[in-house]
């Protein structure tokens, strides 16, 4: 069967319908979780749930007490993290998610913390102090070496990590040292990443700009979808993956973000789904942020449908054509025409895919644009099933 567009709105309304019936009850009984009273776990497809037992290597069972420990890290953070204000640290899933973690700065907290059902961990730095800390770099970035290639904070060793090609380790150093910040929340790390945006590919499917370059669609929205900023311009042409005509992007960012979104014309309906490529689809019902340490899949349409973890939130890098900041940092793998891509968890919509390293052969490190700040500056409205 041809491939398709990654979130193909409009796949079904051009192709004779092949977007799949749904089966929403399959994941909802791996169970419930017992800190949340019978609430069950968020839906998702079969085909999400079959990723994640392959690129997780996980069992069908384990893979839904997974699940289940994803949505409960994703309450519990967004409830801690406004419970506690400043004195929150970030929170994050041990890597067998048998554990959610939350960081606090105020040892009186320790109590709250364990009711919610998490296990505390005193820090010196509070989340907000570290966000600070990243945001004095991202203004330092036209100054910044070659031999950086971005940094993040990474709240599970409560430090803003900063990635430096081996070789230029001094430099890099001496970069940290002349920004300003305080040095003892600052971690430089050796790494071989050298991220790069995934758009420049012809041909294929998924969405094309110009009749040329190739993206994937995000999520789609009332009117259009979200994609990467990096794959259009404002008044850039779109068309399908049949190479009809589609849309106009309508706004973009890049780099300093990484967004944009696209208005479709009257062909073309937006659906609350994201597209595997296989005439089956996975349903998106929101667009709750999953915890640090949550499983998450990705949909690209060179690609297709990869799953892995989130490594770290509110990471900058520094790509050929700019910085971006605000970006989500997993290890799942991705490749050139996957940008503008879907990420999702559980049902949630989380983002759109970015750029990284590696491949899906070796395997790398991909970064995506969370979607709420794209909705948010827009003001667009998530299409959902």
């Amino acid at each position: 069967m041809p491939r398709k567009i990654a979130v193909a709105s409009a796949v079904a309304l051009l192709t004779g319908g092949l977007v799949a019936g749904f089966s929403y009850q399959a994941i909802a009984s791996a169970g419930t979780d017992a800190t949340a009273g019978s609430k069950p776990v968020p839906a998702a497809s079969p085909e999400m749930f079959a990723a994640l037992q392959r690129d997780l290597h996980l069992t069908a069972e384990q893979a839904k007490v997974r699940m289940t420990a994803d949505a409960k890290a994703t309450r519990v953070e967004r409830t801690l993290r406004s419970g506690l204000g400043a004195r929150f640290g970030g929170a994050w899933l041990t890597p067998s998610a048998d554990q959610i973690v939350v960081a606090i700065t105020d040892a009186s907290k320790a109590a709250e913390v364990r009711a919610a059902g998490a296990t505390p961990k005193i820090v010196t730095h509070s989340e907000s102090q570290l966000d600070a800390t990243k945001s004095t770099l991202d203004s330092k970035t036209a100054g910044a070496p070659a031999s950086v290639s971005g940094w993040y904070v990474d709240v599970a060793t409560n430090s803003v990590v900063v990635l430096s090609s081996p070789a230029g380790l001094d430099a890099t150093k001496s970069f940290v040292a002349a920004s300003g910040i305080a040095t003892n929340s600052v971690r430089v790390i050796a790494s071989e990443e050298t991220p790069r945006p995934l758009a420049d590919v012809r041909g294929g499917d998924a969405y094309f700009i110009n009749n040329s370059g190739r993206c994937s669609v995000g999520f789609p929205v009332v009117g259009g979808f979200v994609s990467a900023g990096h794959c259009g311009q404002p008044g850039s042409s779109t068309a399908g993956p049949n190479r009809a005509a589609q849309g106009t992007f309508q706004a973009s960012s890049f780099p300093g973000h990484d967004y944009s979104w696209v208005k479709v014309n009257s062909d073309w309906t937006p659906r609350g789904v994201v597209n595997r490529y296989d005439g089956s689809t996975i349903a998106v019902r929101g667009s709750q942020e999953a915890a640090v340490g949550a499983a998450i899949c990705r949909s690209g349409s060179t690609t297709g449908l990869h799953c892995g973890t989130v490594g770290a939130k509110n990471s900058t890098v520094r790509y050929p054509q700019g910085s971006v900041s605000g970006l989500t940092r997993t290890d799942v793998c991705a490749e050139p025409g996957d940008s503008g891509g879907s990420w999702i968890s559980g049902d949630q919509a989380q983002g759109v895919t970015s750029g990284g390293s590696g491949n899906c052969t070796s395997g790398g490190t991909t970064y995506f644009q969370p979607v709420n700040p794209i909705l948010s500056t827009y003001g667009l409205r998530l299409v959902t099933s």
